[in-house]
C-alpha cells in the first residue's frame, strides 16, 4: 500500500507534563498534538480497511519544506534533491509522530514494523509519503 499526505512533517517532541492533584500528567506539545490528529484523520480517509497485523515493512519518505531565507540557486539545489536537509529534527523523531499517528488505523500498532526505510528530503511541497508491505512469517 501507499500513500501520499498532503501534510507538513512534525517531528516527535520531548513530552510536556503538568502536575494534576498528586501524579504528573504527560502530554504533546500543540505542533505534535495537532500533526498527529490530522495525519490520523487523512489515513482514515485514505484507507478504509482492518488495520494490519502482521509483520510490516514500512518505508517513510518525509519532504519538509525549504527555508525562505536561502538563495534561489540554493533553492534549486535542495528541490531537485541534490542537499539533503542534514538539521535537525532527525529522521527518528519524524519516523515516531507519524508511526504514533497511524496506530489502530494502516496497524493495529507499531510494534508490527520490523524492517523501516527513513528518508527526509526538501521540497515546495511538503508531504508525507508511506508504503507499508506486509511480509510472511520467516
Amino acid at each position: 500500500m501507499k500513500f501520499v499526505f498532503d501534510i507538513e512533517p512534525v517531528a516527535q517532541a520531548r513530552p510536556r507534563a503538568t502536575r494534576f492533584g498528586k501524579s504528573i500528567r504527560l502530554y504533546d506539545p500543540k505542533a505534535v498534538k495537532v500533526y498527529k490528529q490530522s495525519l490520523a484523520y487523512l489515513a482514515q480517509n485514505a484507507y478504509h480497511g482492518k488495520p494490519l497485523s502482521g509483520p510490516l515493512r514500512v518505508i517513510l519518505r518525509f519532504y519538509r519544506s525549504i527555508q525562505r531565507s536561502v538563495s534561489k540557486k540554493e533553492h534549486t539545489r535542495r528541490d531537485n534533491g541534490q542537499i539533503r536537509p542534514t538539521v535537525k529534527a532527525d529522521v527518528t523523531n519524524y519516523a515516531k509522530s507519524t508511526e504514533d499517528a497511524l496506530n489502530g488505523i494502516l496497524w493495529k500498532d507499531d510494534a508490527m514494523i520490523v524492517d523501516e526505510f527513513i528518508y527526509k528530503y526538501y521540497s515546495d511541497h511538503p508531504r508525507v509519503e508511506i508504503e507499508v508491505i506486509e511480509i510472511g512469517e520467516a
